[in-house]
């Protein structure tokens, strides 16, 4: 009597959820996947092989390449131009336009540090650039300018005379493009000069010796003087405070302060004197290289007096930050935030600037990045996050606003890997990608629990925005290591949307990425050191696809099966065939790969291909275009079953997993 034959059974997944590495394989759901590279499941029987790199050529058709290596890849907007710009290991910048694929320079060697640049934007007439210890500065896509901003102005002599408050002439600046400062001075009923209030700080002031003020008119008052002092954000730099203004300076032409210690040189100084008291400091020249204000003896001595003393400042502190936010530019630096005037990208002296510094427990070190998105100014801290709303100027004119802390236990690191998307702000740390929504953070790498083992944080990480299909995904450029399908280390991208993760490689081991809005597009661009990229942009050219599904039980986990048959539904694009290589899986090991293609190929008797040319004798091909089951027989023992399919081809979309197995003994 013959054998029954075994019953077949089949199981096909055609619903399409993201990468899963949280869990074993054999522990995702069937519509998860455990690999899913330069693919995306976008829904429904829709898995799309996403567009590779290409490389970018400027209006001469020769390739961006930037003549040092990158550490640091921004861009900016002006006017009706959009700018991808890098910034190189030597302190130079260059720039790549968009929109009229002009290549050229921003900044010659030197002018910047080596690495920690941040940038922002001012209005869309330029970008502001932060060096962490060279200071501040602004391109405008013409000239790079150093602000280099006139600061506090001291009176030192009030003059007689005056009628009507004189006319306030300030130096022009020491560079091309700088702007040139202006001010307002105020008498009083005894027709002396009072006050001076700049009205433009002006930018591309350098050279402090070079700085003076002069008045001009006056109904027939004399012999006003007055100093100005630079401000910029560089380290190493020295200011001096009033501690106790002292008494009896009776001669203030004779009144010097004399500086010394702190590790630095070049500090000089002129004190100010009213009513026979040091009430401020003018800094002539701040000096460079001082890294101890404990250790600095500042001095007044002459005039007459006696008992004034001075507090010395050094700014030390790297610069780490920089956003506009309400009308203002704001730098971070340590644990403080510095804010600009209202209205103003330059001025940090004047009464409607100021500063703050967080003291709450919650900040733990120094601030690591800001941010500007969603009406709020965010402050990153490696494990806290506080947010500045609500700015306003009193009558007096001073800035008030609300500071917040939002987060005290989860912040970021990863400066570069901090951005808005949609109403929240996403960010990356060594554990985890989260999202900020209003003063909620929550986790939304759960399915990348297996990847951030691998993450090496000790290379940068970027992220930004990008559109694939038509979705908007965030995406994080990392260095990672592969243990899998390489064995070493590769920089590969993490990319989000709708609640779903997937994997791109686009190649050329890109380590910076920069979004860019282009024409109702937002384009990622990125570079690995020399060369640009647009990511996401060819799409017939070859590119490595990797789809891991799910170990699947069967609907029954102790029983063995036996793979019989598997297929992949697959559509081809109309100008292009498919080849994938396929492998049935157990929770041990996988299978032979298997061929499954779209080509067609002719073949006699002897099981020989024959070949087909056209009439210029050029080799052709057949192949299917359009949807096809692309099924082989397999074979396959295990508990669970999957399959690991691999793909060099473009554009072509996954329709579809089938198995056919039979059921065998139970344990």
């Amino acid at each position: 009597m013959a054998a029954a034959e075994q019953k077949k059974s089949y199981a096909v997944v055609k619903q399409f959820r993201g990468l899963n590495t949280k869990a074993n394989r054999t522990a995702i759901d069937e519509n998860e996947f455990n690999w899913i590279e330069n693919a995306q499941p976008i829904g429904y029987a829709n898995i799309k092989i996403i567009p590779n790199s290409e490389i970018v050529n400027d209006s001469t058709g020769n390739a961006v390449v930037f003549s040092n290596t990158v550490t640091h890849l921004t861009n900016v907007n002006i006017g009706l131009n959009d700018y991808v710009v890098a910034f190189m290991d030597n302190g130079s910048a260059q720039y790549y336009n968009i929109n009229n694929d002009t290549f050229g320079n921003v900044a010659v060697a030197g002018t910047f540090s080596a690495t920690g640049i941040n940038t922002t934007q001012w209005n869309n007439e330029r970008m502001l650039i932060l060096d962490p210890t060279k200071g501040y500065f602004s391109w405008d896509s013409n000239n790079v300018v150093t602000i280099g901003s006139v600061g506090l102005i001291g009176i030192v002599d009030q003059g007689t005379g005056y009628t009507e408050a004189p006319t306030v002439t300030i130096s022009a600046p020491d560079q091309t493009g700088g702007e040139q400062a202006n001010a307002t001075s105020t008498i009083s009923t005894g027709n002396v000069v009072t006050s001076v209030a700049l009205s433009n700080a002006g930018t591309g002031y350098t050279n402090a010796s070079n700085l003076t003020v002069t008045f001009t008119g006056g109904g027939g008052g004399t012999g006003a003087n007055a100093v100005a002092q630079l401000f910029n954000f560089q380290t190493g730099t020295l200011s001096l405070v009033v501690v106790n203004g002292g008494a009896g300076y009776t001669n203030a032409a004779n009144t010097i302060v004399t500086i010394s210690g702190g590790g630095g040189a070049g500090a000089t100084a002129v004190p100010i004197v009213l009513g026979n008291v040091v009430t401020q400091v003018i800094m002539t020249n701040q000096g460079s290289g001082y890294t101890n204000a404990a250790n600095v003896t500042a001095t007044v001595s002459g005039g007459g007096g006696n008992g004034a003393v001075l507090q010395a400042i050094v700014n030390s502190e790297p610069n780490v930050g920089i956003a506009s936010f309400s009308g203002r530019v704001w730098i971070a630096a340590g644990r403080s935030v510095y804010y600009s005037a209202a209205g103003s990208y330059s001025d940090f002296t004047s009464v409607s600037a100021g500063s703050v510094t967080l003291t709450d427990s919650t900040l733990h070190g120094n601030i690591i990045q800001l941010l500007s998105a969603n009406n709020f100014l965010y402050i990153f801290g490696d494990n806290s996050i506080n947010v500045f709303s609500d700015v306003r100027v009193t009558s007096t004119g001073l800035t008030l606003f609300t500071n917040t802390n939002v987060s005290a236990s989860v912040g970021s690191e990863l400066k570069n890997a901090i951005f808005p998307y949609f109403r929240s702000v996403l960010f990356m740390n060594d554990y985890g990608v989260y999202a900020l929504v209003g003063s909620t953070t929550s986790k939304l790498s759960d399915p990348l629990d297996g990847v951030f083992p691998n993450i090496d944080f000790a290379n940068p990480v970027y992220a930004g925005q990008v559109l694939l299909n038509n979705i908007l995904c965030a995406v994080f450029n990392f260095r990672y290591f592969d243990a899998v399908f390489t064995n070493s280390y590769r920089f590969i991208q993490a990319v989000f949307f709708e609640k779903k993760w997937f994997i791109s490689s686009q190649g050329n081991n890109i380590k910076y990425i920069t979004s860019v809005p282009e024409e109702g597009q937002i384009l990622v661009y990125g570079t690995s050191g020399n060369n640009l990229y647009r990511l996401y942009a060819d799409s017939t050219s070859a590119i490595t696809s990797r789809v891991r599904t799910a170990l699947m039980p069967m609907t029954d986990p102790i029983r063995t099966k036996q793979a019989l048959k598997i297929g992949i539904e697959a559509t081809a694009p109309a100008n292009g065939t498919i080849t994938m290589l396929a492998t049935v899986d157990n929770e041990n090991r996988s299978s032979t790969p298997y061929t499954l293609t779209s080509v067609i190929t002719w073949q006699n008797n002897n099981l020989q291909i024959i070949p087909w040319n056209n009439n210029s004798g050029t080799n052709i091909g057949w192949g299917t275009t359009g949807y096809s089951l692309y099924k082989t027989d397999a074979q396959q023992y295990g508990k669970y079953l999957g399959i690991t399919v691999t793909s060099t081809n473009p554009g072509f979309v996954i329709n579809g997993f089938e198995f056919e197995h039979e059921l065998r003994v139970r344990f």
